[in-house]
């Protein structure tokens, strides 16, 4: 039985710390202590890729860029959604790059190598069956109306589509699994209707893992588009084909 579950270790060690982190940093009394909270995060982050290619550490390590990026914007800019301090924590941007490392190993387990295109197709009847339940079961039972993750899907449907849907598929299970612990336990709440467009949410709003998708395929542009160079090597990242592409 440890043998069959070797190839699955990250991913359970991943749904096993997602829940811990976010109950310890529910009980964090300030930003310094959550901070600490972030450096084990960005030490777990270091850890894990150092069992990467030189590629996928490259990708990894512009997921998390590209994740700041938008984590600033939509959290502390345009406010759709808000954590506990009113900051971004300093574990945010390394769980990014933790969850997406997550999306290319499950990739490549025997699992997904078998029936990737089948548990494509299982994402999208789940995100599908989300956003419907947001549009007509959320608001009688939590009176929120959630039409902002109805409007992700016909992205996420698109992701699925691609060659590569199992990454995109293993990101919707992994982004919406901390995205319900994240609201749940109170570590961030998505507002009722999005500043400026007022575009009611659930919390969290439902195939939100769209987004994520299209964070994750961001960095693959940006990682497969970085020229060579001497700093690359000094890294040691040095550019090689990346292990997923696009059409």
């Amino acid at each position: 039985m440890l043998a069959a579950l070797r190839p699955y270790t990250f991913q359970i060690f991943l749904f096993v710390l997602i829940p811990v982190a976010f109950f310890l940093d529910i009980h964090t009394q300030n930003v310094l202590q959550q901070d600490i909270l972030g450096l084990c995060c960005w030490l777990i982050l270091f850890t894990s890729t150092r069992f990467s290619t030189p590629h996928e550490r490259r990708q990894v390590w512009c997921m998390v860029a590209v994740a700041t990026c938008i984590e600033i914007w939509s959290s502390m800019i345009w406010g759709v959604y808000r954590y506990r301090f009113g900051d971004v924590p300093l574990w945010v941007p390394p769980g990014h790059g933790l969850v997406y490392l997550f999306a290319l190993r499950a990739a490549r387990t025997p699992f997904l190598r078998r029936h990737g295109r089948q548990f494509s197709r299982v994402a999208l009847g789940a995100a599908t069956a989300w956003a419907l339940a947001g549009m007509t079961v959320e608001p009688l039972v939590w009176h929120r109306l959630d039409l902002l993750g109805a409007l992700w899907w016909p992205l996420f449907a698109w992701f699925m589509r691609k060659p590569s849907a199992p990454v995109y598929a293993a990101a919707f299970v992994a982004t919406s699994y901390l995205e319900l612990w994240g609201t749940h336990i109170g570590n961030w709440a998505w507002q009722t209707y999005a500043p400026i467009t007022h575009i009611a949410s659930g919390n969290p709003p439902s195939v939100i893992a769209a987004g994520y998708c299209l964070m994750d395929f961001t960095a693959i542009w940006i990682a497969s588009s970085l020229p060579s160079g001497p700093l690359w090597r000094r890294l040691r990242l040095r550019p090689a084909p990346v292990e997923i592409t696009e059409s």
